[in-house]
């Protein structure tokens, strides 16, 4: 092992990923334990290691791989000036690094089982597997000849737990946020509040434990590749967060009476000018309306001061439930690329209480782009007595 590639930043996860001796290593875990940065930081070590060593990190979509496994594999290298200097270039538009070693790492996302057939490899890294169908995996897996690695929360069970678990030649190692020591206290405090809100969310994202949501705010929404060219824009929605939580903004479109959803941003640690860069490089016009939280009036003026057409919500005491309910009168569509929403949508569900029996008030995690998404349906789509729609 060479620890020297990442100074200190690593975890008791990366060592026992990296240690494995068998051929599937299953990481099971809940919101930020640091499984897929330690897998990440695996198969950088691999690379360096093993000249000529050709790894895969496979994702359900390119999209998805861009807001995950992407992105801290561009943390990994930034930070550590030891593995830079291994590296000889990164191509962005093949999503692939190359070694001075003569060994690559490609981020890659497959249609079908027909297409994983090309290509094999020494290592792989499935990434957020439950997003991923079976035989997927079985071409891919069947095309590595050393290690491969899987990932993802246990929402549910899926192919991973027939046709894996337990199996010889399988490792299942299960994590959560105490065991990655990088977790701000705050996010702590949050994951760990579940158990006070859902005790089945809790034990998925807080505990690493497979479970089974139920309870679902949303169920009639579908994934489309992108907005059709014939929906007509209502409004764009902005959530705003920080250092802990994301920064969402999501664009709403109608067509046939159906709400077509796409998220622009879904990013931490942005500033109010880097969101109005945001909204230069999509191409928000300054004519259009966004709708953000009213309890950011300073936020809310200082885009606007970048010409944008910027309002806060006016939100009552029953303005969630309101926004839940005139949304769950439309078929949902959302893009491929809202990997945040797209997320979201399927843990966001109602509170119960004691006896198992819904609130009707949802759980208040992992809701970002819904709640943008649900401030331009308070402001935008409301419905008459007579049963029309309208939009404002």
């Amino acid at each position: 092992m060479s620890p020297k590639l990442f100074g200190t930043q690593t975890t008791d996860l990366f060592k026992a990923n990296y240690e494995a001796k068998e051929d599937v290593v299953v990481d099971q875990g809940g919101t930020s334990s640091g499984k897929t940065y330690s897998i990440d930081q695996c198969i950088f070590t691999h690379a360096y290691e093993e000249p000529g060593c050709v790894c895969t990190i496979a994702g359900q979509d390119l999209p998805n791989l861009k807001v995950g496994a992407i992105r801290d594999a561009e943390e990994i290298v930034g930070n550590s000036p030891v593995l830079k200097a291994l590296i000889k270039n990164y191509n962005k538009s093949e999503h692939t690094y190359y070694f001075l070693n003569g060994s690559i790492i490609e981020f890659k996302a497959y249609q079908n089982a027909q297409d994983a057939k090309s290509g094999k490899r020494d290592y792989l890294f499935v990434n957020e597997a439950n997003g991923i169908p079976y035989p997927v995996f079985q071409e891919l897996h069947l095309r590595t000849r050393k290690k491969t690695y899987i990932d993802y929360n246990p929402n549910e069970e899926f192919w991973v737990h027939e046709n894996l678990i337990g199996k010889p030649g399988v490792r299942l190692i299960i994590s959560d946020h105490r065991h990655n020591p990088y977790v701000p206290d705050k996010v702590r405090k949050k994951i760990e509040a579940l158990k006070d809100q859902d005790i089945e969310l809790w034990k998925v994202y807080a505990r690493g434990l497979t479970g089974k949501i139920e309870g679902l705010v949303y169920r009639n929404y579908v994934e489309v590749e992108a907005v059709p060219e014939a929906a007509r824009l209502i409004a764009g929605g902005l959530d705003f967060g920080y250092t802990n939580d994301p920064t969402a903004h999501v664009d709403v479109y109608m067509m046939d009476n159906e709400l077509y959803i796409d998220e622009l941003i879904y990013e931490t640690n942005l500033t109010n000018p880097e969101i109005a860069d945001r909204y230069k490089e999509y191409k928000v016009t300054t004519r259009q309306e966004i709708y953000a939280d009213c309890a950011e009036p300073k936020s809310i003026k200082e885009i606007s001061a970048f010409n944008y057409n910027i309002w806060p919500v006016l939100k009552g005491a029953d303005s969630i439930k309101n926004g839940i309910d005139t949304l769950k009168r439309y078929k949902i569509n959302i893009t491929k690329r809202s990997t945040g929403l797209r997320k979201e949508i399927k843990s966001y569900k109602w509170k119960v209480d004691a006896n198992g029996k819904s609130l009707n008030v949802p759980v208040d995690f992992m809701n970002h782009s819904l709640d943008a998404l649900r401030y331009v349906a308070l402001m935008k789509l409301q419905q008459t007595t007579s049963g029309v729609y309208h939009i404002y």
